[in-house]
């Protein structure tokens, strides 16, 4: 039997509770080390650091983390050196976060790693930082596996404005900036949810309050003195602050995620094939409601290096049954050749010079000339996907709409004798929840979403409604 440690990561938050209780029900640990109440971050990694392990893997997780789901089985047969593991982020959907499987022989180099000092990654990350020096001094690279774990649902508002304050430093690429300006817009939908008005509260006071050519002291001050920056905030805002959270609170969580797969056939999986900015993202999230494990234009290493070798049998599906988005749309013929018995939905827009418009917004944000000059992993795979969609780096109005006409012609004519494989759905013209209930066979959901009309919301408002 292999011998699990759990350091636990806490500083207080709603969930801390009843994480603790879940994580010892769900890993069953040797021993358990609590970190509580240690800030700013960066001193709580250098806590965890200094425990004199006496087992096999560390689980490091942190408190608003809600694990649902047996793990013992998979810690006592998983040798990976490290796994990050996918969770269902309230705000952000599937992402790798928040709870980490780490081999000893790992945690014994994250130990040696020395402080980096003046290093802004080791500021905005510091166990990140850590372990990417320690793997890269090993050369061993991350796994990446699913688990039914909630994260950051039922938190306090004082711990989502922190946590959002911080998300926007960590986005000050120009990339990352759109992105987390685009995640905002999924937001719209939620929009009589208080924690999502904490979330935009938090990113609009960091920006505000922190220019961009910060230096390092200066950010990490601001670090620093975020939990009073927060409850400051939040006063000036009368927003009072959650009741401690009860079981029947979190019993509610689960009910518009059914987070167990539907899926066990591994040739079946579902693949949401329109192009960018057509609806892909709130496809994943509509999938979700439903109860699918699905996950939009996922860019961990793995996948980019499959998508490198021509490896269409994605790696991810072992953990997910539905992708969405540029990673699959143009290899749905392989697809649809590995995973016979799939389904396919095609995501378009009536109007395309808008379409034209809102890619030519997204894709002058990082031009393609510094695609080609940036290595960093996540820009790779960018460069990767948006060559084999539309045949170059940069924006090109003419060959965008071609490649968009032509797209969507051979999307219908490959599946014309199949109907039962493909949906098309336009999202502009009001279609969308029922027909996607429908052709997965799945019921109707009553109210799956409360959004309000806007002309830039339009489409989310129809596909989930």
């Amino acid at each position: 039997m292999k011998k699990i440690s759990l350091v636990f990561r806490t500083i207080g938050e709603r969930t801390s509770n009843i994480a603790l209780d879940l994580a010892i029900q769900n890993i069953q640990p040797d021993q358990v080390h609590i970190i509580d109440q240690v800030k700013p971050f960066s001193l709580a990694v250098q806590q965890m650091l200094k425990i004199d392990y006496h087992c096999d893997f560390v689980v490091f997780m942190d408190a608003d983390c809600l694990i649902v789901e047996d793990l013992t089985p998979f810690l006592q047969k998983n040798n990976a050196p490290y796994i990050d593991c996918y969770v269902l982020d309230k705000f952000r959907g599937y992402i790798h976060c928040g709870v980490h499987i780490a081999r000893i022989d790992v945690v014994k180099a994250m130990q040696n790693i020395k402080e980096p000092k003046d290093d802004p990654k080791y500021v905005l990350r510091p166990e990140s930082r850590i372990r990417d020096l320690a793997m890269k001094q090993l050369n061993f690279k991350k796994d990446f596996k699913r688990f039914n774990i909630f994260h950051d649902f039922c938190q306090y508002y004082r711990d989502i404005f922190a946590k959002y304050a911080l998300r926007e430093l960590r986005s000050r690429t120009d990339y990352q900036r759109a992105k987390l300006n685009f995640i905002q817009e999924d937001w719209e939908i939620q929009d009589e949810n208080l924690d999502f008005k904490v979330a935009k509260l938090a990113i609009n006071y960091a920006r505000k309050y922190l220019n961009t050519h910060a230096s390092v002291k200066e950010i990490a001050k601001f670090i620093e003195d975020l939990p009073n920056i927060a409850i400051d905030q939040l006063n000036k805002k009368n927003i009072s602050e959650k009741p401690d959270l009860t079981l029947k609170e979190l019993e509610k969580i689960s009910i518009p995620f059914k987070i167990k797969s539907k899926i066990h056939q591994k040739n079946y999986k579902i693949f949401g094939i329109g192009l960018s900015q057509t609806g892909t993202r709130y496809l994943a999230q509509a999938l979700t409601r439903l109860g699918f494990s699905a996950i939009h234009s996922p860019d961990d290493d793995l996948t980019l290096k499959e998508l490198l070798t021509g490896k269409y049998d994605f790696s991810i599906l072992d953990d997910f049954d539905a992708i969405t988005d540029i990673t699959v749309a143009p290899f749905y013929p392989q697809l649809d050749r590995l995973f016979p018995n799939s389904k396919f939905i095609l995501t378009l827009l009536s109007d395309k010079e808008s379409w034209l418009k809102s890619l030519e917004d997204q894709w002058t944000i990082q031009p393609g000339e510094d695609l080609l000059s940036d290595q960093d992993k996540n820009t790779q795979y960018r460069r990767l996907v948006r060559v084999a969609t539309y045949g170059t780096y940069g924006f090109n109005k003419e060959r965008f709409s071609y490649v968009y006409d032509l797209h969507c012609k051979n999307v219908i004519d490959y599946f014309k004798n199949r109907p039962e494989s493909l949906l098309i759905l336009n999202a502009e013209t009001g279609e969308g929840w029922e027909r996607l209930s429908s052709f997965l066979n799945q019921p109707l959901l009553e109210n799956p979403f409360k959004s309000k009309s806007s002309a830039k919301g339009k489409m989310k408002q129809e596909l989930y409604n």
